[in-house]
């Protein structure tokens, strides 16, 4: 078990996600701070998504999802507004097991890495053709342009975690399946779904719910 800085977000971080962000609360310009002393190898925090609470203001959050993904450190720019603007690399899946109770301006956890498996299912590669066939069919249907998706499963399974318009509960749990097998399998399920809605009510999806329905 391993103490790492915590950052609790109202999103999901999955495993080699992009993921900016625009620092401007006391507590996270420390850890920020704290970070750039360390070697840049060591320049890791985790990204937690909050269960019951806000990211900013009174009471925070007050209820942190058990699995997060540790956040790589690329780029620290001070702003004009005096904020930090801070870009990140998803890059672990850990287990947070408890908070810390040593004194630190920003939350601090005891978290195991998780480890990532392909899984039992003999064919994982035919379940990341058919996810990618869907998903690609997902993609045209809110417009956007055909592109090349990466030939490892896994990779797959977690770029279409993080490319499917979802609500965070969705989007945790695929973070928390265990395997890529399975992760696989949840995908065209949810892909399934969206396909139905798109289909019957004409509408696309966007965060946090669903754009009205398209003219004849």
């Amino acid at each position: 078990m391993q103490r790492l800085p915590l950052f609790p977000l109202g999103t999901v971080l999955v495993p080699g996600l992009l993921l900016p962000l625009r620092v401007f609360e006391p507590r996270y310009r420390a850890l920020m701070s704290d970070l750039l002393e360390r070697p840049e190898d060591q320049r890791v925090f985790g990204v937690v998504a909050i269960r019951a609470g806000h990211e900013v203001g009174a009471g925070g959050a007050q209820s942190l999802h058990e699995v997060g993904t540790t956040a790589v450190l690329r780029e620290v720019t001070d702003e004009a507004d005096g904020t930090i603007g801070v870009l990140t690399s998803g890059a672990v899946r850990f287990r947070l097991h408890a908070l810390d109770d040593t004194p630190t301006p920003y939350l601090t956890g005891l978290v195991t890495p998780l480890e990532d498996l392909d899984g039992d299912d003999a064919d994982v590669a035919g379940l990341a053709r058919s996810v990618g066939l869907r998903y690609s069919d997902y993609r045209m249907r809110q417009g956007a342009s055909p592109s090349d998706l990466p030939s490892s499963p896994r990779v797959l399974s977690y770029l279409v975690a993080a490319g499917m318009t979802l609500d965070v509960s969705d989007r945790q749990r695929l973070l928390e399946v265990p395997d890529t097998a399975r992760r696989l399998v949840a995908e065209l399920g949810l892909l399934a779904r969206e396909r139905v809605i798109i289909d019957t009510t004409r509408s696309l999806p966007r965060e946090g719910g669903w754009a009205p329905p398209t003219p004849n």
